[in-house]
């Protein structure tokens, strides 16, 4: 792997031959189809020898449909997208079509969970301690993580008061820009309502008949 470059999310999009991947809030995801598990895995396997992918290994989740395929760094004083995830991006998916295996955005999805409280980050250690999470490196005072890289993030929202309604749960959902809009409509007709929608299309949030919020995200008007 080459030396790490920051690069911003729309020079990343806008590389040739990225065009199977997505940006979601943990970094750049692709999903791979496949016909059978034994087809997931060598897909695996064929990501796993790409040239020097152990230096910037990706998170790879394998089912018997296909793979899903995530890539972000994390360097001290850095979490971002990098000229690594950019190599890791194109490799991945030159590997993919050599096996004929199609991607599908439509599969993508990140989700943040995001207990709010009049004190903000008052709750944080606790929930520290219960999930034995992280504090995120670039925002320790707002972001756990789980250091294992295999469980949902939490991002702690300040409120001017507590969230009425019987209401206490508020998710992010983040998809790929092409499928937000089908998410909220489905949503809609399933019984939810529109909260808020000043930061549209960056984020819609929605709620259910009880109060619980959602924000369906994209990176769309982030870049």
């Amino acid at each position: 792997m080459a030396f790490m470059e920051p690069i911003n999310p729309s020079d990343f999009l806008a590389t040739p031959a990225v065009e199977d991947w997505r940006l979601l809030s943990d970094g750049a995801n692709a999903f791979f189809a496949t016909a059978s598990l034994a087809e997931s895995v060598r897909l695996l396997e064929a990501i796993a020898a790409i040239p020097g992918i152990d230096e910037h290994p990706p998170a790879v989740d394998v089912r018997a449909d296909g793979i899903t395929v995530r890539t972000v760094t994390f360097e001290p004083g850095f979490d971002g997208l990098s000229s690594r995830d950019l190599e890791v991006a194109r490799a991945v998916s030159s590997a993919a079509r050599a096996l004929g295996c199609v991607a599908d955005p439509s599969r993508l999805q990140s989700l943040l969970v995001i207990p709010g409280a009049p004190g903000g980050t008052d709750i944080l250690p606790f929930w520290r301690a219960a999930l034995d999470y992280d504090q995120r490196p670039d925002s320790p005072d707002e972001d756990l993580v789980d250091p294992r890289g295999r469980s949902t993030p939490f991002w702690f929202e300040r409120m001017k008061e507590a969230r009425g309604g019987g209401g206490a749960i508020h998710l992010a959902v983040w998809l790929p820009p092409e499928q937000a809009r089908a998410r909220i409509d489905a949503a809609l007709a399933a019984g939810g309502h529109i909260v808020r929608d000043d930061f549209a299309p960056s984020w819609w949030t929605l709620a259910d008949a009880a109060g619980n919020e959602v924000d369906i995200s994209s990176i769309e008007g982030r870049i």
